[in-house]
């Protein structure tokens, strides 16, 4: 399979790095501040309109700019924290990227000063060739499958000698549309215990550094 890859596609969160019960709660509670203070809220209202949005958009800041007319820069600035971003560098994950021929890119729903926020501390950085966030889709969140057709066309990928990478299962279905070889990254966490393996899932792993290198024997 190796050699016939150009691209590899990672997604960020949850598949380059865990991200911690602490940080993510951490992140939870600033969006629902946001919301909070944005449209003039108690916190218990902008919980639900939180994770109305979410489910409704794919992300709560779409739902925002849709039906608040929200400047995403104001929300950027308000949600990126350094001080959220206390991973550690992850030696042996880069050196099995590092050894993968071809381009790499990360593909988040993030703002890219989130990722390069995180791949910096994860020490990944020099790794990537491109990073295509959330402002390159156009706010279109994944899965919508306009957002990785946009992503092949901006960066020259051809889908049929790409891999993709996600720990969110239903993000890979539309990678397998368009051609791709998917990988779920499979967390332990509790939500995604019972998901059954779809059949447009190629690899399953919980161990990403074992499985690049595992390719690369």
């Amino acid at each position: 399979m190796i050699n016939d890859v150009e691209t590899w596609i990672f997604d960020l969160d949850n598949t380059l790095y865990s991200v911690s019960d602490e940080m993510h709660g951490k992140i939870d509670d600033l969006l629902g501040g946001f919301v909070s203070e944005f449209l003039n809220i108690d916190r218990v209202e902008a919980r639900i309109v939180q994770k109305d949005y979410f489910r409704e958009f794919g992300l709560t800041l779409r739902g925002l700019m849709v039906n608040h007319d929200l400047d995403p820069e104001v929300y950027f600035d308000y949600m990126t924290r350094e001080e959220l971003y206390d991973m550690e560098p992850d030696p042996a994950l880069s050196q099995a990227i590092a050894r993968l021929p071809g381009r790499k890119v990360v593909y988040t729903n993030a703002p890219g000063s989130h990722a390069e926020l995180a791949l910096s501390r994860l020490g990944l950085s020099a790794h990537f060739d491109a990073v295509y966030d959330i402002q390159a889709a156009d706010f279109l969140p994944k899965p919508a499958i306009g957002a990785y057709s946009e992503l092949c066309r901006l960066h020259g990928i051809d889908p049929t000698k790409a891999v993709m990478v996600d720990d969110i299962i239903n993000n890979l279905e539309p990678a397998a549309e368009l051609g791709m070889t998917t990988v779920w990254m499979k967390t332990t966490a509790e939500w995604a215990r019972d998901i059954e393996v779809a059949d447009y899932v190629h690899h399953v792993t919980q161990d990403l550094t074992g499985w690049i290198n595992g390719l690369l024997k």
